[in-house]
């Protein structure tokens, strides 16, 4: 743990980090029958498998979030 103080963005990049981890755990849960030749796991564990998309997205919007906070604060800088 750090003594730094969380930037904007910063919760949204770890619940998508958290959640991608979850879609590709998924992921691989849903594939190995596939290899391994036994009976496909039912259609609602391949919708997990979306969460994969959805945690990137997420951890992407907390990326956008804390750039634009860090160049609100850069310019607020320079005007001062």
């Amino acid at each position: 743990m750090t003594n730094e103080t969380p930037r904007p963005g910063d919760a949204l990049v770890r619940i998508g980090a958290i959640v991608f981890i979850i879609g590709a755990v998924a992921t691989l849960a849903t594939m190995t029958p596939l290899f391994i030749g036994t009976k496909p796991l039912p259609t609602p564990a391949y919708f997990v498998c979306m969460l994969m998309g959805v945690g990137f997205a997420l951890a992407l919007a907390g990326l956008l979030r804390a750039a634009r906070a860090q160049r609100r604060q850069i310019r607020e800088a320079s005007a001062a």
